[in-house]
């Protein structure tokens, strides 16, 4: 399975085959995620995408050989950090979660202060999850999830794989690439690495994503050398996942709806080589940066955006989350049914949301190449909701796989002194011989830094 990923994402990347790439992938390591689907090769295979890509980018004509073990690539695919001392806050708001509803589940997801107030406009005043669940089981699931949404909030009811192939977003996503390319008025070429042991540095990179896929795509091109600038709003935070994913970034505060932080982006985007964001699809056109405007300000900006439900379909502008897209996708459904749960039964890890940021990353390397090469300037689009397509296809008739327990070999024996107090973190799960894979900036708090370029 894991070739069979290989292959699908490399023809998306517009690269056919391994050999046409240019860069053989060796993969060791043992075990693998247990689940229902081939979790872990698809995790070898797109970090091996990635690791491909960049290799690629250090030296076109003689990539190297990209090294993925296949034990760290699962462990990777999960919460990577190790704090000594200090303890991570839960990435679940109290009221997240899985809920019966008359004739069938649904899931809420209130991690967000909005997203969890919308819900609650829906339901009513509630005291706690068992309060919740009650009101919840006088409701059909679509009918609570049409209401949800509809009030600003994020829930998906579950669904089966087959009934997700005949609903009306089901069907757009199955006929959508797994990569979205536009092209766009080429450019004078810009040149490419400068330091091979360093293959990304003086590459700048707006970072406008937040949970998960887009932090993790960033967190990979820091690892690099890439300046990554990560732009949040005054109101936004997720502290149960920012010590995991700001790891290399400067993280810096700007409102776009204002006129002088609006300035302060611009300056910005000027001299970026890359603008990175997870908004919906008509939300940063909404602020005045969609494609066109983005170009009208800098002409060579590569823009690598991911949506929740695809970018086709009455779902396209609909807000979601790894664990949302898994229950409308019919893969939590399966874990349920194939396990005889008396609960749905999602993946092992949010492997939709890692296997999209390598995916990302990929594609922001394979852009660079473009630009660097001979002036295109190419955009690309990608979606948990794909992904999930691309991942079903290998369900299994029986569970499979099981990795041994983590141990002091796994973790990196080099501190990170994050923000929060020391912490390791697990090795990390690729290999390139000539290129070094270091990090400039430990983990930090959200809005720490100035917003300008380093």
């Amino acid at each position: 399975m894991a070739k069979m990923f290989l292959d699908e994402i490399l023809s998306a990347l517009s690269v056919t085959g391994q050999s046409a790439c240019g860069s053989e992938i060796s993969v060791s390591g043992e075990g693998e995620l247990k689940s229902w689907f081939s979790v872990t090769d698809l995790a070898t295979a797109s970090i091996g995408a990635a690791g491909a890509m960049l290799a690629r980018w250090v030296d076109p004509a003689n990539p190297e050989v990209v090294a993925i073990d296949r034990r760290l690539a699962s462990l990777w695919f999960d919460m990577t950090l190790r704090p000594e001392g200090w303890q991570i806050p839960s990435p679940w708001d109290p009221i997240a979660g899985d809920y019966r509803t008359k004739d069938g589940w649904i899931r809420l997801h209130t991690n967000a202060p909005h997203h969890r107030a919308a819900a609650l406009a829906v339901l009513g005043n509630c005291d706690d999850r068992s309060d919740i669940a009650l009101k919840v089981t006088s409701w059909n699931a679509d009918d609570l999830e049409g209401a949800v949404v509809e009030a600003g909030g994020c829930a998906a009811a579950m669904r089966g794989l087959d009934a997700w192939a005949i609903h009306p977003q089901g069907r757009a996503v199955s006929r959508e690439p797994l990569i979205h390319w536009h092209e766009h008025q080429p450019v004078q070429p810009r040149s490419g690495v400068n330091d091979p042991s360093r293959p990304l540095r003086g590459i700048r990179i707006l970072d406008l994503t937040r949970v998960l896929a887009g932090p993790v795509a960033g967190r990979f091109l820091a690892a690099y050398g890439a300046d990554m600038l990560r732009i949040d709003p005054p109101d936004w935070d997720e502290p149960g996942v920012v010590p995991e994913v700001t790891l290399g970034k400067r993280c810096a505060m700007l409102d776009l709806t204002t006129r002088d932080d609006r300035a302060v982006f611009e300056g910005l985007l000027e001299t970026a080589d890359v603008v990175l964001h997870g908004y919906r699809a008509d939300a940063l056109a909404g602020l005045g940066y969609g494609p066109g405007q983005l170009r009208a300000i800098n002409p060579g900006v590569i823009d690598v955006s991911l949506n929740a439900y695809g970018w086709t379909g009455p779902w396209v502008n609909r807000r979601g989350f790894d664990s949302l897209v898994q229950m409308s996708s019919g893969i939590a459904e399966f874990g349920m049914r194939m396990s005889g749960a008396d609960r749905p039964q999602p993946l092992p890890v949010q492997a939709l949301d890692h296997a999209t940021g390598y995916l990302l990353a990929a594609a922001v390397l394979h852009a660079l190449n473009e630009r660097a090469i001979g002036g295109r300037i190419v955009s690309a689009r990608l979606s948990l909701a794909r992904v999930a397509h691309m991942l079903s296809a290998s369900k299994r008739p029986e569970i499979s796989g099981g990795l041994a327990p983590e141990t002091p070999a796994d973790l990196d024996p080099q501190v990170e002194d994050t923000h929060w107090g020391p912490a390791r973190r697990i090795r990390f799960p690729m290999t390139l011989a000539a290129v070094t894979h270091a990090w400039d900036h430990p983990a930090g708090p959200l809005r720490a830094s100035p917003a300008t370029w380093s």
